[in-house]
């Protein structure tokens, strides 16, 4: 689907939206799952929910599929890969963590693919690198594979030109309107231009070590960003700030993104406290499991709907696997397991953990060293999901929008 350049209009965009939605999800399964959280919790509501072991109640991704982890930069630039999108996190079971993040894989493999063995080995992967960030209380650094390497790599040597030209097509202090941003209303502009002269907004924008408190903040140009399948019926901004002045006499210019907040699909644990407003709930989710994202982030208000903001930095990058050796299909497994792992056991006490890894000890075979509930589950799911996947290709046909 062509789109011209400014031609977007702000009453056009739902009908886009939904399209290039339709149109991304029908590319691959691969694609379609991880697109296509609601799907996942409607099966796990229906068919299996009483089989899968209630882990302790901790903050949960909620989407953790594999694109959704990947490189970050804490607010002070160092990197580490943790969980970085947390739309759909909430005080939950730990469980579903596993199994999303296990059908996330399994189909990625498929994609690439390699044999149904090599699955079932990801899977068992998968388990001792979750296990493995458990009982202890320290964090030791994890071998990185060769996909994650090098995409560490790439991010450690990002700077902001890279990120300029990736996110808005250039280096010059202006958001280009075309296929990824549109045209504001004024209405919005005027909303966002408030925004950003509230203390809080201010101070997640000067909070970086290099800017100092008192920074004059300017908003130089403001665009709705059209991005991943998740921008269907919500807000969602691309910000251009000038801080402490013109760039060419010594001021910083930075990209912030602005993301508005849904109810989450992943369903909670009972009987716990949560913030109700949905902004500050993706905060506080990603401050307890991703701290290098979450610290950097803050909630607020848009247009009367809740929002939450955050700085985009160069080092700010996903993992995109698509292509997967045998081998390194099981170190990516193990890896990621093992980064979801650091970021549920952070929140446990050292009595939870061990309950918790014992429970996961349970419930296997003497062929799969991984619980049967997970296996069964990623069986039901993929099933599942490769007829949705079908139905899904065969409407996208129908309605002539390839």
């Amino acid at each position: 689907m062509k789109i011209r350049r400014g031609a977007v209009r702000v009453q056009d965009r739902a009908e886009l939206l939904r399209a290039l939605q339709n149109s991304k999800m029908a590319r691959s399964a691969h694609a379609y799952v991880r697109g296509n959280t609601v799907q996942f919790y409607e099966w796990l509501e229906a068919k299996h929910g009483w089989a899968i072991p209630q882990g302790p109640a901790v903050w949960i991704c909620g989407d953790c599929h594999v694109g959704n982890l990947g490189p970050l930069a804490d607010d002070e630039g160092q990197v580490q890969v943790q969980i970085r999108d947390l739309d759909q996190t909430v005080i939950g079971n730990p469980a579903h963590d596993l199994i999303r993040l296990a059908l996330s894989l399994a189909t990625a493999a498929r994609g690439s693919d390699l044999p149904g063995i090599t699955t079932v080995r990801m899977i068992e992967a998968l388990m001792a690198g979750y296990e493995s960030a458990f009982p202890e209380t320290d964090e030791p650094t994890p071998k990185k594979p060769q996909a994650v390497t090098l995409v560490m790599k790439k991010a450690l040597e990002r700077t902001w030109k890279h990120l300029a030209r990736e996110r808005i097509d250039g280096v010059e202090p202006t958001i280009p309107l075309g296929k990824r941003f549109w045209q504001l209303d004024s209405g919005e502009r005027k909303a966002i231009e408030a925004l950003f002269s509230t203390p809080a907004v201010s101070e997640l924008v000067t909070q970086l070590e290099s800017r100092p408190d008192d920074a004059h903040i300017k908003v130089v140009d403001a665009a709705y960003w059209r991005k991943g399948c998740s921008s269907l019926g919500r807000l969602r901004y691309a910000v251009l700030l000038e801080v402490n002045g013109d760039t060419e006499k010594g001021g910083d210019l930075c990209l912030v993104d602005i993301k508005e907040a849904t109810p989450a699909a992943a369903p909670h644990a009972p009987r716990i406290v949560m913030p109700r407003d949905h902004a500050k709930r993706v905060v506080e989710g990603a401050r307890h499991l991703s701290p290098a994202l979450g610290n950097r982030m803050r909630a607020a208000s848009l247009l009367d709907r809740p929002v939450f903001i955050r700085e985009l930095l160069p080092q700010d990058l996903k993992l995109e696997i698509e292509q997967m050796g045998r081998s390194e299909a099981l170190k990516v497994a193990h890896f990621l397991a093992m980064v979801m792992g650091h970021a549920h056991c952070r929140q446990m006490d050292s009595a939870t953990r061990r309950a918790w890894r014992k429970e996961l000890q349970r419930n296997r075979s003497k062929s799969l060293d991984a619980p049967s509930w997970l296996w069964s589950s990623v069986l039901d799911l993929m099933g599942e999901h490769e007829r949705g996947y079908l139905e899904h290709c065969r409407k996208y046909v129908l309605q002539g929008e390839h």
